[in-house]
């Protein structure tokens, strides 16, 4: 097993009285299957994604539970050993990619960031090697181009692409995705679902996908994780969910799904 999660709760204390975004949640990931967590706002859903990813280490904030990653644990881990997890072994992918791209440096130079700080001696030109190929991975057409590019001189689809690139580079054995194509109109998100399939078959690297588009995770993922107030409230796989959703709530967001989306998926 390649990752599991055993009782996590996250509790925040920014206000008067405390809140719990998320509420004993178990859940495992084994290699080279796409896991979908899908819910509303406010779900809990990106805050499970971080706690995994180890982005969530904040004062005003209490965590408790087991994340446990290849057999070692993660949540109460320091962060030397943590860093050695993160970009390298996991990975992460967010919704909005101007913001996690930094303006004033080149697409080449972000993309080869996580080389640097996991290989220190991988020699220049095997970094760039690595970056030419990883942006040829995910499907930029003239990557050498593409290298040399601040990220404003992309289409946000292109972006999108250059952040999976820096996610894989390291060739992660778990790639999370919390709502990469959520700023996509919908031509380009089929092709970054397209690609997140591609990239899992080829390299066999997990994914957990967080979503609230049902249609994306029903073409996307082996199994769905469907959260409701910081609990998990459905856990199954893709086709049984569907099929015979056993919540009111699922229902109700299997509902919700445009028709035209639930015509195409038949």
């Amino acid at each position: 097993m390649l990752l599991e999660v055993r009782k996590l709760n996250i509790e925040f204390y920014d206000h008067d009285v405390p809140e719990r975004v998320v509420k004993d949640l178990d859940m495992t990931l084994d290699s080279g299957c796409i896991l979908g967590i899908v819910g509303e706002s406010g779900s809990g859903k990106s805050m499970t994604a971080m706690a995994i990813a180890g982005l969530l280490r904040r004062h005003d904030m209490k965590i408790e539970g087991e994340i446990w990653f290849e057999g070692k644990g993660l949540l109460h881990a320091k962060r030397d050993a943590l860093r050695q997890y993160q970009g390298n072994d996991i990975s992460i992918v967010f919704q909005e990619p101007m913001t996690s791209l930094n303006p004033v440096k080149r697409i080449g130079w972000q993309v080869e960031e996580s080389l640097r700080i996991h290989k220190p001696d991988m020699d220049k030109q095997e970094r760039y090697r690595r970056a030419i190929k990883v942006l040829s991975d995910v499907e930029l057409e003239n990557p050498e181009l593409v290298y040399k590019k601040y990220p404003h001189e992309l289409s946000g689809g292109m972006r999108q692409r250059v952040m999976i690139a820096s996610a894989m580079i390291c060739e992660p054995k778990l790639l999370i995705a919390d709502e990469p194509t959520t700023a996509l109109d919908v031509t380009i998100q089929l092709q970054i679902v397209k690609l997140l399939q591609r990239l899992n078959k080829e390299k066999n690297t997990a994914i957990l996908f967080i979503s609230h588009d049902l249609s994306l995770v029903k073409r996307l993922c082996d199994r769905i994780i469907v959260m409701h107030n910081g609990s998990m409230v459905e856990n199954g796989r893709t086709e049984d969910i569907f099929r015979n959703p056993q919540k009111e709530y699922t229902r109700e967001l299997i509902n919700a799904i445009p028709r035209l989306e639930k015509l195409k998926d038949s």
